[in-house]
């Protein structure tokens, strides 16, 4: 005996019927869900901060931050909670991640302060990434930091100069202590002794390649008249094939070509 068959619209009314409970199964999970989400057990109890805390203690920043974080520990939006540890003054990055069931557990990297940027008196910094940032220059713990200047989004540049000339200067015990990038692409710098350099435009390591000629031939030019490296007061290196030198109480130039 054949057994009979279901007619097509029981089997539709069947399928509906199953759809229907299952939708209604899934919407009153998600409904449980976001009710348990908003229970008190679930509020944010504490934040844990570790990492570098050398210019904002832990204590203070969970003071200073936790007022400004909403949510439960399944609501609270993590990237705003990163935003807000990374505006805190000295704070470059945050990584923040939930610890069940009611703690935000944070892992913050400081900025290292390099150099200065900008005009003497500016409160901005460089840190080793050549990233500017804004702070308290009272709290920066190196001393005698150089001063970087340069047109805005050039910090990274600036910062790879002073890298790569610095070393270059110290083979005469000469200090860097600023480097300015102009806005029309002229190199220059300023020493410790209080000499001035202007190393014109180019590359790094076409103004690295000119400042290594400089300082090969320096001290016998300055020995020719009874002074030191040291006495240099000012340099223009923009010649294709010499510089210009000022010692101190003398006047001279060497190959006396156009410059750049």
């Amino acid at each position: 005996m054949n057994p009979v068959a279901t007619p097509l619209d029981v089997k539709l009314m069947n399928t509906t019927a199953v759809v229907l409970l299952v939708g209604f199964c899934i919407l009153g999970a998600v409904a449980t869900a976001r009710w348990a989400a908003r229970l008190p057990i679930f509020d944010i109890a504490g934040i844990t901060v570790t990492g570098e805390v050398t210019h904002n203690s832990a204590l203070n920043l969970r003071a200073n931050v936790a007022p400004r974080i909403g949510g439960t520990f399944f609501t609270v939006d993590l990237t705003q909670v990163r935003g807000v540890f990374e505006s805190v003054p000295w704070v470059r990055q945050a990584v923040v991640r939930r610890d069940f069931p009611n703690r935000l557990l944070v892992k913050l990297q400081e900025h290292q302060a390099v150099a200065y940027w900008g005009s003497e008196g500016d409160s901005q910094l460089i840190n080793n990434y050549g990233e500017v940032f804004e702070a308290n220059v009272g709290e920066v713990e190196q001393d005698m930091l150089p001063r970087l200047s340069g047109p805005e989004g050039q910090s990274v540049e600036v910062l790879n100069m002073y890298r790569t000339l610095k070393p270059l200067f110290l083979a005469l015990d000469l200090e860097l202590e600023q480097v300015e990038l102009t806005g029309r692409g002229s190199w220059r710098v300023h020493l410790d002794n209080g000499a001035d350099i202007e190393m014109g435009r180019g590359s790094i390591e076409e103004v690295a390649a000119r400042v290594q000629r400089f300082l090969k031939t320096v001290t016998q030019v300055a020995a020719r008249y009874g002074r030191h490296a040291n006495a240099v007061e000012s340099a223009d290196l923009r010649h294709d094939n010499g510089y210009a030198l000022k010692l101190r109480g003398v006047s001279t130039t060497v190959a006396d070509t156009p410059k750049k």
